[in-house]
């Protein structure tokens, strides 16, 4: 006996006891079981990815809105900063007109306060000079013609 052919007699024994023992079959079981695992897996893989997808695309729309609407109130902040700028202008400007014609009021009233003053001082000045011109120059005689003469109109208009 040749050991190439003890060594051909093993392999058949073990080819043969693999068979019996369907070892060809629980290879192919496993290696379908493998496969199907790995097939399921990647399955699992596919749709967690399309899941993803779909989330990070929800989230960059998301993102979108918001910085669309942060965008939108930044807007309408600078809106009414700028009516708040352009009330506050026509409000000092309003409040500038009143005080300078409040001032032109004060001046002119000042301006007549004081023409009325320098009118009756004038007038003052004028009847005391009056008076003494009429003390200086009026005696008994003249007084004495003009109470006459005014009782004699009294008459005439009244009786």
């Amino acid at each position: 006996m040749d050991a190439t052919f003890i060594a051909f007699v093993a392999f058949a024994i073990f080819f043969v006891l693999m068979i019996y023992l369907k070892v060809p079959g629980m290879v192919l079981t496993a290696l379908d079981n493998r496969r199907e695992t790995i097939a399921k897996e990647l399955h699992d893989a596919r749709r967690m990815r399309e899941e993803a997808e779909a989330l990070l695309a929800s989230y960059e729309a998301k993102r979108a809105a918001a910085e669309a609407d942060a965008k939108a109130i930044v807007d309408h902040a600078k809106e009414q900063a700028a009516a708040v700028v352009e009330e506050t202008r026509a409000a000092m400007a309003e409040a500038m007109r009143r005080r300078e014609q409040q001032a032109e009021d004060r001046i002119a009233a000042a301006e007549t306060k004081a023409s009325d003053e320098v009118r009756a001082a004038a007038a003052e000045a004028a009847i005391a000079a009056a008076e003494r011109m009429i003390r200086e120059r009026m005696n008994d005689a003249t007084q004495s013609a003009l109470v006459a003469e005014g009782a004699s109109e009294l008459k005439r208009k009244f009786g």
